[in-house]
């Protein structure tokens, strides 16, 4: 169904409150939820690079919260805002009781996961397996804007394995909408749940940008956000300048993240854009702090080993944190020790 086809759904779209109009403007560049990767230390290192980017945690499901640790699962620094809490799941009482639990950490947006491929999920019957189930989506966010003093949003694929996105994801927009949400991050690929592992969901199916770019032209009052294969400001830019609302950057921002973001607070008319020597020194007493309270330094410097990508010294850098971080005592004195071999290369 074409654009010209579709009825106009502007009508069912709830009016944008002072809080969204907050997560428009802090979702303009985003740090993606990535498992294993975007623990609390990962966001604190982020958002000394970025003042004003939306950081997300790691999907936790919402069958963790309610049963689970609370704390070691919510816990993050009041330095982190804005930061958002991405859950996972697929039974709207139980979202709705997972949400309810999350407000007491105030975490500026929950977002629901529809778009992640794994196993697991899809055993669960949540992820990207949700994009056959938009009326089930729209139950869930309904439950969890009941529980939630912040806006629910919804990151999305464009479609999984057979659907064709082009009819598949208005449908889902338009159906999600409808039960609330105004804001989606939609990852421009499809999801292939049968034959494709995680990791090759992320780099086989082809990049869509067009379809994304033609959903914010048929629903403009939604914020639509676009994720997949953004490595730099540069191509942020250029999707925003096209008419998408934001940008999520993903492994560009974990792998390389001085390129990736260092520079982002432009987008916000600001000129924050501290050198990658400054941040490694502001992150000293953030590590301090996390060993003694019996934490390790390996938890912190693993998120730091692409800091200087591209750059004089930054195997050095690698090569110090990845071999010394665990010998017994180690402390930030091994990350002075592997900046000082930075600075030494650059004056070379």
């Amino acid at each position: 169904m074409s654009a010209s086809d579709r009825p106009n759904i502007a009508p069912k779209i709830r009016p944008e409150t002072p809080q969204d109009a907050e997560i428009r403007a802090a979702g303009r560049i985003s740090v993606a939820p990535m498992m294993d990767w975007t623990d609390r230390h990962c966001r604190y290192f982020h958002r000394l690079m970025t003042r004003r980017a939306m950081l997300y945690t790691e999907m936790v499901t919402a069958p963790a919260i309610v049963h689970g640790p609370k704390a070691k699962l919510l816990d993050f620094s009041g330095e982190e805002h804005p930061v958002a809490l991405q859950l996972g799941g697929s039974d709207p009482a139980e979202l709705a009781q997972a949400v309810k639990i999350a407000q007491g950490w105030g975490y500026d947006e929950i977002n629901l996961n529809c778009g992640c491929p794994s196993d697991r999920v899809q055993s669960g019957c949540f992820g990207a397996v949700l994009m056959e189930r938009p009326v089930l989506v729209a139950d869930c966010v309904r439950a969890m804007q009941d529980e939630s003093a912040v806006p629910v949003t919804v990151k999305c694929r464009i479609g999984i394995d057979d659907q064709a996105p082009e009819e598949m994801l208005p449908r889902f927009l338009e159906t999600v909408a409808e039960a609330g949400v105004r804001h989606f991050v939609v990852h421009a690929r499809k999801a292939w749940l049968k034959g494709l592992s995680p990791k090759e969901n992320r780099e086989i199916p082809p990049l869509d940008y067009p379809l994304v770019l033609r959903m914010k032209q048929e629903f403009p009052e939604l914020t639509i956000g676009i994720n997949g294969g953004i490595a730099s400001l540069t191509l942020a830019k250029e999707l925003m300048d096209q008419g998408l609302d934001g940008v999520m950057i993903g492994r560009a921002a974990y792998h390389d993240p001085g390129h990736a973001l260092i520079g982002a607070d432009a987008f916000w008319g600001e000129d924050h854009a501290p050198d990658r020597a400054e941040v490694v020194r502001q992150m000293l007493p953030y590590i301090e702090a996390h060993l003694s309270s019996g934490g390790r330094l390996h938890q912190i410097t693993r998120h730091m080993l692409g800091l200087f990508h591209g750059l004089p010294g930054a195997r050095s850098w690698r090569q110090v944190l990845s071999t010394q971080v665990s010998r017994p005592g180690a402390g930030p004195e091994v990350v002075e020790q592997a900046l000082s071999h930075v600075t030494a290369e650059v004056a070379a």
